[in-house]
């Protein structure tokens, strides 16, 4: 019973995150910035690396240098790593640890395109549509097949990990035939 208590108590760190990510929607983009760089210089370096992954995760997209926004979203994957499904479970809801690395994956990917290194925008995106078979078949789940698709397009993959053309056995509508 306690052990039920103490999983319904809400994260406090994550609340206030969830609240800078709404002011972020509104579109107030500076102060969102200001606000997450202010709970970054709380929780640390060495914070509780699922504060550290979700808050640089919504950080990264309140800048406009793709460099900014690669080195918040390395920082997310980095936090990743060190987070195990355990502490995932804390929360209602949440996500298997697995399950966070193709979104983690596919804003690489997005931030090396912007920056103009294909390269390494595919292999990102190569790693965002493995680790999508961890994803499950909800409304995110499916936005997020969406945009490794959407990218995959962009960037010449045709749907497949080898970047070669797609047979069909992608995500997203069926090919047209001739």
């Amino acid at each position: 019973m306690v052990e039920r208590q103490e999983q319904a108590v809400p994260d406090a760190v994550l609340t206030r995150i969830g609240q800078v990510v709404m002011l972020h929607h509104a579109g107030d983009r500076e102060e969102a910035r200001h606000r997450f760089l202010g709970l970054w210089a709380e929780i640390g370096e060495d914070g509780d690396p699922l504060h550290r992954c979700t808050l640089a995760h919504y950080l990264a997209d309140t800048h406009e240098d793709p460099a900014d926004e690669l080195a918040w979203d390395l920082r997310a994957l980095t936090a990743a790593t060190e987070l195990t499904d355990d502490r995932l479970a804390e929360h209602e809801g949440a996500p298997a640890v697995r399950a966070l690395y193709p979104s983690l994956h596919l804003n690489l990917a997005a931030d090396y395109a912007k920056l103009g290194r294909a390269e390494a925008a595919r292999t990102h995106l190569r790693r965002a549509r493995a680790a999508a078979e961890a994803l499950g078949d909800d409304t995110y789940s499916d936005g997020v097949r969406a945009a490794i698709s959407r990218l995959e397009l962009r960037l010449g993959e045709g749907g497949r990990a080898d970047g070669g053309a797609a047979d069909g056995g992608g995500w997203g509508p069926p090919r047209q035939r001739p």
